[in-house]
């Protein structure tokens, strides 16, 4: 062995390019084929023989369809059993109650989202390879209607969790979290799940302007049994929009709270630990909600609340991806993403990021692709989980 200690102590990028060496080509390469079968065979002065006519896959990076890494839309969503990871768009922002806008979320994403590749280098992460991934399209929200449009996530989410694929939702603004935690607990039985909820809000109102808006859902979510208020953790609350009335019901139902000067002071591995201890303790699975404002206002002004003294993405990225490498993940929604206030895309990006290390810990901690239907999963579908609310 060589006395440099260059290698007898790899770096991150070292142990990367080994890795990426027993990726397979596998998954692109039936890419490139189905593409000059789907897009016809490409001009004769083309040299590279695996470029089509017609766009088809991941290039041209500006051209194409905009789903979600250019993955396949799957217009029969009774198909979505068939995939390991199902995105969702949920374009709704009537429970916005300032700056509205986030209903264009998904499509922002999704444009943004062709930059990407499927493979990362430094996790050694190829999700072409390794997962197969669908593009379901958006719910159908009823714009103006709150209460209908959580009717048709619910029913959405809950139709993609129970066939067994991993549901991924593009916000939206945050009002979704209850109906997508009301979707997930319809089909979990008499099992339990844990909510871990980066976020600079509470959204613990009961109601705001009379009505569930974007700052409610974990008031009505935790009021379902099968998710528990004990097993909430909020990570990044703090500044000047943390609305008393919603700190009120954290202290009364006993949440759990980190601020960021809770998380840069006891360290991330040490603010992972408490987000997996409590969301765990006593569940069966954990629905991981990332509001995009956790984030520092300054990596992400595309939001409706933007807020100082976030986050920095770095430390998203890290708390995110040493929380799930230990948490049985059922489903990840990202929120708040208001194209319309964004600059060079840059916020649409950072939920792209988000979404893409998700998948990516997934893969690495070996909870993607899945064998079987997780045994929380049942399928019985029962319409009565959450409380009446007048």
């Amino acid at each position: 062995m060589s006395d440099n200690p260059m290698f007898q102590n790899p770096s991150e990028a070292q142990r990367a390019l080994e890795r990426e060496r027993d990726l397979p080509m596998t998954g692109w390469q039936q890419e490139v084929s189905q593409g000059l079968e789907y897009g016809l065979d490409a001009a004769e002065s083309i040299r590279d023989r695996t470029i089509s006519t017609f766009s088809r896959g991941e290039l041209p990076h500006f051209a194409g369809i905009n789903t979600f890494l250019k993955a396949p839309y799957l217009e029969d969503v009774r198909q979505v059993g068939n995939y390991d990871v199902a995105i969702v768009g949920v374009p709704h922002d009537s429970g916005t109650t300032y700056r509205p806008g986030t209903r264009f979320g998904p499509q922002g994403i999704r444009r943004i989202s062709a930059l990407y590749t499927p493979y990362n280098f430094e996790l050694g992460v190829d999700l072409r390879e390794q997962i197969t991934l669908c593009d379901v399209g958006d719910i159908f929200t009823i714009p103006a209607n709150n209460e209908k449009s959580f009717d048709q996530i619910s029913k959405g989410i809950a139709h993609i969790f129970a066939s067994g694929a991993f549901p991924i939702l593009l916000g939206g603004d945050h009002s979704i979290g209850f109906p997508t935690v009301r979707g997930i607990c319809r089909h979990l039985g008499d099992k339990k799940v844990g909510i871990i909820h980066f976020d600079r809000h509470v959204d613990t109102q009961e109601t705001d302007l009379d009505e569930r808006m974007h700052t409610c859902p974990w008031f009505h979510a935790t009021n379902m049994a099968n998710a528990p208020a004990e097993n909430l953790v909020q990570l990044g609350i703090g500044g000047w929009q943390v609305p008393r009335q919603g700190v009120k019901v954290c202290r009364e139902r006993a949440t759990n709270i980190l601020t960021v000067t809770d998380i840069t002071e006891m360290g991330i591995d040490a603010a992972a630990e408490f987000a997996i201890e409590k969301a765990t303790d006593g569940t069966d699975c954990v629905w991981i909600s990332f509001d995009i404002d956790c984030i520092d206002a300054g990596f992400v002004p595309g939001t409706g609340w933007p807020e100082p003294g976030g986050l920095l993405p770095r430390e998203a990225l890290a708390l995110l991806g040493k929380i799930i490498q230990k948490v049985p993940v059922c489903g990840l929604e990202v929120v708040e993403v208001s194209p319309p206030y964004d600059v060079s895309d840059m916020t649409a990006l950072m939920a792209t990021r988000v979404i893409c290390d998700a998948m990516a810990h997934l893969v690495l901690s070996g909870q993607l692709p899945r064998q079987s239907k997780p045994a929380y999963i049942t399928e019985e579908c029962n319409m009565q989980v959450d409380t009446a609310w007048t």
